[in-house]
């Protein structure tokens, strides 16, 4: 019988206990619509709300923290509105890259992101290698993410593994799929925040949330900042974890 991986309850943390957080960054438009503005001055605040919550979240001790800035499916929206994401997005590359290298900080990438445009993925790439020796903490951005298309791929890069008789089906368990899943060398995830007061995943680390604990809060995205993600951890840490056990 295949291995099964368990979570680590003794792996060091800083004293809210949280490693690895990640937030659905919801509300941008409403934010926007609120203010009588367009959507893509949502989206620019809600820029700016990724860097307050990125060096808070370094200031906090976290390992990990992974940001859905943008799904499989929000390739449905109005082409002018996924024009003005990536835009932002290349644009947020270029400018803060150097403050996280300075930082210590390795930039990872997760989702199908080599389906974009081929400058922009030449751009994300080519951020990743330059702070891949960082040893701080890890700022992962979903990019063209959905969990369901993250576990058909790997399930897929499994099947090959079987046809090629490198892997026997019998020894494929939980430690097998975790290997070959987007998030394979980033810390168990801890907790996931959702902004704007939806409460669901929208097909947001489906796999890993199975132990993490769920902060939903009707803040707007662009509103979030280093003292909201402090009130999500503390909460957090008053949640009694037992992964199945008494």
């Amino acid at each position: 019988m295949a291995t099964q991986a368990k979570p680590d309850l003794t792996r060091a943390a800083p004293a809210h206990g949280a490693r690895h957080v990640a937030i659905i960054m919801d509300g941008n438009g409403r934010w926007a619509k609120k203010r009588l503005l367009p959507r893509i001055a949502g989206h620019r605040a809600g820029v700016e709300a990724v860097r307050r919550v990125a060096r808070a979240a370094q200031d906090m001790g976290l390992e990990c923290l992974t940001l859905y800035a943008f799904s499989s499916e929000n390739w449905k929206r109005p082409a002018t509105e996924v024009s003005d994401l990536m835009g932002l997005l290349r644009h947020f590359i270029q400018s803060d890259i150097d403050e996280f290298h300075a930082n210590g900080v390795r930039l990872r990438v997760i989702g199908n992101y080599r389906a974009l445009e081929p400058s922009l993925v030449q751009l994300i790439e080519s951020a990743m290698a330059r702070t891949a020796g960082n040893t701080g903490p890890v700022i992962a951005i979903a990019l063209n993410y959905g969990a369901q298309d993250e576990m058909v791929r790997a399930a897929q890069r499994l099947a090959d593994r079987v046809a090629k008789g490198d892997l026997a089906t019998h020894d494929i368990g939980i430690a097998a799929i975790d290997a070959e899943l987007d998030t394979a060398d980033l810390p168990p995830l801890d907790l996931l925040v959702r902004t704007s007061g939806e409460q669901r995943l929208s097909n947001f680390m489906l796999w890993q949330a199975a132990y993490a604990e769920l902060y939903f809060t009707d803040m707007l995205w662009p509103d979030f900042d280093a003292h909201a993600l402090a009130q999500a951890l503390d909460a957090f840490r008053l949640r009694d974890r037992r992964f199945g056990g008494l």
